[in-house]
């Protein structure tokens, strides 16, 4: 088994949230007394406080986990009346918005990724410091990440850590998995940290651990981070007002890759009236402008100070009066085989993106 490992946010046995990037997404945000925000990532309530503390604004925050709704109670206890949690997922926001009369709002913030809440918690499965339950659901509904590399295909598995976790041996990681799950199944996170070990080698100090990327891959597959990504985009835009802003932290790659994508996308970035063919139609009018061009990262101080920030980049946009564009920014997908789990046939999920006329 594993060594327990320390995790550099817990003192003393409790768990400790340090919002990243606070100052500079509230500062991109730029609310304003009387506006309707929206944090459409509420964890553990940093951003949704220091909205909060601009005089009479009005704050929707959604969670996808009821954990992090049932602590925010006492958060909306602080400010009666202006702040509201709503269960669901950020790809929701509007419908979740349009039950309580709003259409349009002032300004939506994102923090994507997995809460350091969840992390610190080691009933929930996220991290590969703690043992726990191999969970990893946000909602915990669907299937488990232990369920996952007990039934899947390996190469399923391969491909799931690949793609969302960027492991280049994954392979041989699932390989692993296979082998080991016929000797007995997965119940534990330092089950996983296990075989990690056994093929990529014993943790390094200063360098990261070998299981970061399979379990980064499991989670985000179990999850379908990329996709409510993509989607929670698309919601922003469509609910922002002319002037309202977009602020959006990231933590790894592929999460950055689509924001800044849909970004240059909004924005007419690279876009040339000299590229297009004759008689070729206008590209639609850019409903952002790039409030952060190449992105902000956080400061040598702060992530001295915390260590979850090392990787944070926060992109922002302002909404112009242009209609929504409507097409979702790319993001990557695994092709999943059908499967047999418990006597059942279990649905194929999205296909992975081509290139060159061969999947990746």
């Amino acid at each position: 088994m594993p060594e327990q490992m320390h995790n550099p946010e817990r003192q003393d046995g409790a768990a400790r949230h340090v919002p990243v990037l606070l100052t500079e997404a509230v500062e991109h945000l730029s609310p304003r007394p009387g506006g309707v925000y929206v944090d459409a990532t509420f964890g553990a309530g940093g951003y949704a406080r220091a909205i909060l503390e601009t005089p009479e604004t009005r704050l929707f925050a959604i969670d996808r986990d009821p954990n992090a709704i049932a602590a925010g109670e006492a958060l909306a206890a602080e400010f009666p009346g202006r702040l509201t949690l709503l269960h669901g997922r950020f790809s929701e926001m509007e419908a979740l918005l349009a039950e309580h009369g709003i259409e349009r709002v002032d300004g939506v913030v994102m923090d994507l990724g997995v809460s350091s809440m969840q992390l610190d918690t080691a009933g929930r499965g996220f991290s590969f410091m703690q043992e726990g339950p191999l969970d990893m659901r946000m909602e915990g509904e669907g299937l488990s990440a232990a369920e996952v590399l007990n039934t899947f295909r390996e190469e399923d598995i391969a491909e799931i850590l690949k793609t969302y976790g960027e492991e280049r041996r994954a392979r041989p990681i699932a390989r692993a998995i296979v082998r080991r799950r016929k000797e007995r199944p997965f119940k534990t996170t330092f089950d996983l940290v296990e075989v990690a070990e056994t093929v990529l080698g014993r943790p390094r100090p200063g360098k990261k651990h070998p299981a970061t990327r399979t379990f980064q891959g499991l989670r985000i597959f179990v999850n379908r981070e990329l996709e409510e990504v993509a989607k929670g985009l698309m919601a922003g835009e469509r609910l922002l007002k002319p002037g309202g802003r977009l602020v959006v932290v990231s933590f790894h790659s592929l999460e950055d890759r689509i924001v800044k994508r849909f970004f240059a996308a909004r924005t007419g970035r690279g876009q040339a009236a000299s590229r297009r063919l004759p008689h070729e139609p206008e590209p639609p009018a850019p409903s952002f402008i790039d409030i952060a061009p190449g992105g902000v990262a956080p400061s040598e101080r702060e992530v001295a100070r915390n260590p979850r920030a090392r990787s944070a980049r926060l992109r922002a946009g302002e909404r112009t009066d242009a209609p929504p564009i409507g097409e979702a920014p790319p993001s990557p997908t695994v092709s999943i085989g059908e499967r047999k789990a418990g006597g059942r046939r279990v649905a194929t999920r999205g296909r992975a993106p081509r290139k060159g006329g061969r999947r990746r």
